[in-house]
């Protein structure tokens, strides 16, 4: 099968994303299942491995993105969860190997695909699965929040900061966001934070003390040196969640004398270890946030729609950081 695509064929900048013709082998594995996509959501990971290389195929081209929508067109002789016409999304590809999402069909282990409810669109359905993921692990697995705890999410406007503000939420804590403007400080008061906190005016770290007496949660997915001046904002035994990876305790050795825990969440590990179960655990999440926004309790912020062949200006736009909410790619109507 012949479908086009966009390749990473390159490591580097916007400009080594080609849209080209690719070949797609179907049929493929009996629990395999060929979607034919409408939408993929676009994430910072896609970024980094369009600039370091794919984790599977090293400095390989590769076919770029993790979160795509779709309707199924054909199923393995051992799928049992889907047919043919059903709406979809997914978590899958998009780091060497399997196929990515920036393109028109992708080819998906049946247990990692989520049913869409019929009142959401597939827009929204493309842009939910890896923040859902994210946040979700973070904040209800890896930190179990509880209601009434405080609780600061760095970036609260962008894509996983609004979805992780809005779990924090549902789960009864009260949420503090960061945020870089006014216009992103209405966005994280509108879907229920407490406090907003303009880090480009104020200190972060002396605004949450303020409000919270000492945070008993926080996410980071900013890096080292934001994680780092977090640390002596939290209460003693808080815990705090990082995306970008655990940085070194501060001058005061505040992480060590608060006693604090620290927690690595990487989501896409079981997509590149292989761990099947995992990977049914990821697509069960992603089917609970999928009622979430069918009943109405969780919203996703589309900033920005991009057609299939303009991903490189898409990839450059989630990138300049004044996105708020999440990037999609349109793929087919």
């Amino acid at each position: 099968m012949r479908i086009k695509a966009v390749v990473a064929t390159d490591k580097g900048g916007p400009e080594v994303l080609k849209l080209m013709d690719v070949d797609v082998a179907w049929p493929q594995g009996p629990s395999d299942v060929l979607v034919e996509l409408k939408a993929a959501a676009l994430n910072p990971a896609d970024v980094f491995f369009r600039e370091l290389g794919g984790y599977v195929s090293g400095s390989g081209p590769f076919v770029v993105g993790h979160d795509g929508m779709g309707v199924v067109k054909e199923v393995g002789s051992g799928v049992r969860l889907v047919k043919a016409g059903d709406r979809v999304c997914f978590c899958n590809g998009g780091i060497g190997g399997t196929l990515g999402t920036y393109a028109e069909v992708a080819v998906v282990p049946e247990w990692q695909l989520a049913k869409v409810p019929d009142n959401v669109d597939d827009i929204t359905a493309a842009a939910l699965p890896l923040v859902a993921i994210t946040c979700w692990e973070s904040l209800y697995e890896r930190a179990a929040i509880q209601s009434g705890e405080f609780v600061l999410i760095h970036g609260g406007a962008g894509g996983t900061g609004h979805v992780a503000v809005q779990l924090a939420v549902l789960r009864g804590a009260r949420v503090a966001a960061t945020v870089s403007s006014p216009a992103k400080a209405r966005i994280v008061t509108d879907l229920g934070a407490e406090r907003s906190i303009n880090y480009r005016d104020l200190d972060f770290a002396d605004e949450a003390i303020r409000w919270s007496g000492g945070l008993q949660v926080a996410f980071d997915n900013a890096g080292a040196e934001v994680m780092q001046k977090t640390y002596r904002a939290m209460a003693p035994y808080g815990r705090l969640v990082t995306l970008m990876g655990v940085a070194p305790d501060d001058a005061d050795l505040n992480a060590y004398n608060l006693n604090l825990t620290l927690h690595n969440v990487m989501m896409l590990t079981p997509m590149w270890k292989g761990l099947t179960d995992q990977l049914k655990r990821q697509a069960d999440i992603v089917g609970k946030a999928l009622r979430l926004l069918s009943e109405g309790k969780l919203k996703l912020l589309i900033s920005g729609e991009f057609p299939l062949a303009d991903a490189a200006r898409a990839q450059t736009f989630l990138s300049e950081g004044k996105a708020a909410g999440k990037v999609v790619l349109r793929i087919s109507s």
